[in-house]
């Protein structure tokens, strides 16, 4: 996942502000981390570079 795009993603569920916690990162790109919801605290987890934003 390329990390131009964290300032346009928001939290499916709530639409609030997503913290990104980066566990791998590759060439300027992400392939493991965790964005947690300030507002509701839903996790989605970012695996091979697909961030898994879909809601609960």
């Amino acid at each position: 996942m390329k990390k131009e795009l964290l300032d346009i993603l928001c939290c499916p569920t709530c639409k609030g502000n997503l913290d990104l916690k980066i566990n791998k990162e590759e060439k300027g790109e992400i392939i493991e981390g965790v964005f947690s919801c300030k507002k509701c605290s839903c996790n989605y987890t970012i695996e091979d570079g697909i961030p898994n934003l879909l809601p609960k």
